[in-house]
């Protein structure tokens, strides 16, 4: 009888025995006993899991190249009076033939380019600026401030309006369909690109199977332009000069009042080629403003730290 009684008494919760099967962890077959080697063992498990470092996530890819490998200089001026024909014509010398006799200087700017990152287009660029070549940026105009915004410079056409002629050896820009030339972003003033989709030279010059791409803007800040994002080649930042940026975006630009606007859209929407040519004239500056001179910088012993997009 005393046997009877005792078999009804419950298990203590930890037993010294090795059958103990009331609260078997989760993890663990219940029919499986629970020895103080599986408590050793799976303390030490619990211990690695929670040491094992996580899996490596996939490979990044590589941070983009703004090295600052050259430098070229832009000197500004303004003429007096506003100006649409020039003293010289198609064949003329435009690095000896001065753009207007009264001119006022606004200053340089200081350009560092990206080399590494897209080197056709800095060579092209380069080009442009050097006093040997043919035919640079020097006596153009800045045709267009979107004031905020950026200005353009660089546009394709005729000498005799202060308009740049390419070389004709200047290589072939292939970077203009390369996906990774277009990843820099527009994030702050001074940021120099080459003008893609603002570019507005002339659709027969576009045409031409020697046109080559040279027009270029200029970011004038106080904000980023993200419309420019992923549209135009950033290639290089304005290092000197800020302040003649500001001068530049500060000049007064033709503007059509809304009257004017509404019927350029309804002309467009009849298909009346007109009011694409009539907003050519648009942020045009009442001012003449332009590149009077620009070269590049010979550094010895590069110092200039890589430099934020």
């Amino acid at each position: 009888m005393a046997r009877s009684l005792t078999a009804h008494y419950p298990q203590p919760l930890l037993s010294h025995q090795h059958h103990h099967h009331h609260h078997p962890p989760l993890h663990l077959n219940p029919k499986t006993p629970l020895t103080r080697r599986s408590l050793l063992l799976l303390s030490s498990s619990s211990l690695s899991l929670a040491a094992t470092p996580p899996p490596p996530s996939p490979a990044a890819s590589p941070p983009l190249d703004t090295t600052i490998t050259d430098r070229v200089f832009m000197d500004f001026s303004l003429c007096s009076t506003a100006v649409t024909t020039f003293p010289y014509n198609a064949t003329a010398d435009a690095s000896t033939t001065p753009l207007c006799s009264d001119s006022l200087p606004l200053g340089r700017l200081i350009l560092g380019l990206y080399g590494h990152l897209v080197p056709l287009t800095v060579s092209n660029f380069k080009a442009m600026c050097s006093p040997s070549a043919p035919s640079t940026y020097k006596n153009t105009l800045v045709h267009k401030i979107f004031p905020g915004q950026f200005f353009l410079a660089g546009r394709q056409g005729r000498r005799e309006k202060a308009e740049v002629r390419p070389p004709l050896d200047l290589p072939r820009n292939t970077e203009t369909v390369d996906s990774r030339a277009f990843m820099l972003p527009h994030s702050r003033a001074g940021v120099v690109s080459l003008c893609l989709s603002e570019n507005d030279d002339d659709d027969d010059i576009k045409l031409d199977p020697n046109y080559r791409n040279v027009e270029f803007l200029i970011t004038t800040g106080p904000g980023p332009c993200p419309q420019l994002d992923s549209k135009n080649i950033v290639f290089g930042t304005v290092l000197e000069g800020l302040d003649i940026v500001a001068a530049i975006a500060s000049i007064p630009t033709y503007k059509p009042n809304e009257r004017i606007r509404q019927f350029n859209d309804l002309a467009e929407f009849l298909g009346d080629g007109r009011a694409q040519n009539a907003r050519a004239i648009w942020n045009r500056p009442l001012k003449t403003v332009y590149i009077s001179d620009c070269g590049e910088l010979k550094v010895a012993k590069p110092s200039l730290p890589p430099s934020l997009p």
